[in-house]
């Protein structure tokens, strides 16, 4: 364990635990006393569920104060998540340093995104993130495609005329219309991002088996997925095979699946818990309700979720795992 990444963990736990109303009472509720926490294995999470239900806010800000309000899409006639951002910069922050951890800086690439659905309603840090990925990659035009596959084929192959890398950012039930549709044969001059997303456009496909299609229509290696969520300001990221790797302002631990308040062995599936360094003010101590396997080398796998779990639109094609 990284001990600088524990000890920041162990400052934000000690202010989280007095100046965050929901995450004090749920950690007074099951009996922790702030005090006695002085490692990592000692923290409570927060169920993710909370985001529905509570103004989930550290701090003395109130929501109309905060620099954004990132929602969760979910689907029909369920309660969406609220993720106060009061200082939208903290996001701009992880974000930009998570992404150059793993894929170098954002102006080696033309960034587009194939993202209808979150284009079509307001909130989403997803396409938050896209903008901003692009505007640090310094290109001239918006990269965003709703239903042009025309229109975005021709970008593509414009941005790789000009010798210029490109990385697709798409929603999984668009990525999979694009790729029936228009196949091609990009090699290595163009990363294809998946960020998961049926929400009932297509009957639920397992990850391998969309992955196995894309590279196969698209012409591509591999397959690079994000995880991230509305309730956490950073992410994670793969290059291949849903096999991801923490940034640094993130931490995963597998907790058991019959006892939320132990960590699981390395290489035993469970819950996910996640630590995310930048939602100082929120929480930054998440027990999602996904289900994961943390490897022995840091990886992680997102394998499914618990049944009893809402189904979200960014993870349906893991249900069927």
């Amino acid at each position: 364990m990284d001990t600088s990444f524990e000890s920041n963990a162990l400052e934000l736990f000690r202010y989280q635990s007095g100046k965050n109303k929901v995450y004090a009472q749920y950690i007074n509720h099951l009996g922790i006393k702030p005090e006695s926490v002085t490692t990592l294995s000692g923290i409570p999470f927060l169920p993710i569920q909370f985001f529905k239900s509570h103004e989930v806010i550290s701090g003395d800000a109130k929501p109309d104060e905060c620099d954004a309000v990132f929602t969760s899409s979910g689907t029909t006639g369920q309660n969406t998540s609220r993720h106060y951002v009061k200082d939208i910069n903290i996001y701009y922050d992880s974000l930009e340093k998570g992404f150059e951890e793993f894929y170098g800086s954002p102006d080696n690439y033309t960034i587009l995104a194939l993202l209808p659905s979150y284009l079509e309603r307001k909130g989403s840090s997803l396409i938050v993130m896209a903008q901003r990925l692009m505007q640090l990659s310094g290109q001239k035009d918006e990269g965003f495609f709703l239903y042009d596959f025309v229109a975005l084929q021709q970008r593509i192959n414009q941005e790789i005329a000009s010798g210029k890398k490109v990385l697709l950012i798409g929603v999984t039930f668009a990525l999979l219309d694009y790729a029936e549709q228009y196949p091609q044969h990009y090699g290595d001059k163009v990363i294809i991002m998946e960020t998961g997303g049926m929400k009932g456009r297509k009957k639920e496909i397992v990850r391998d088996e969309v992955h196995r299609i894309l590279t196969t229509q698209l012409g591509v290696k591999s397959i690079h997925s994000e995880y991230g969520m509305t309730e956490l300001l950073s992410q994670a990221y793969s290059n291949g095979g849903g096999i991801y790797r923490e940034t640094s302002t993130m931490k995963i631990i597998i907790r058991d699946s019959t006892d939320p308040l132990r960590h699981a062995p390395i290489e035993t599936a469970g819950g996910v818990n996640v630590i995310d360094l930048a939602n100082r003010y929120s929480c930054a101590f998440i027990e999602t309700q996904d289900i994961g396997i943390k490897h022995s080398n840091g990886t992680f796998e997102i394998l499914g979720r618990f049944d009893a779990s809402d189904i979200r639109g960014c993870s349906l094609m893991y249900t069927a795992q």
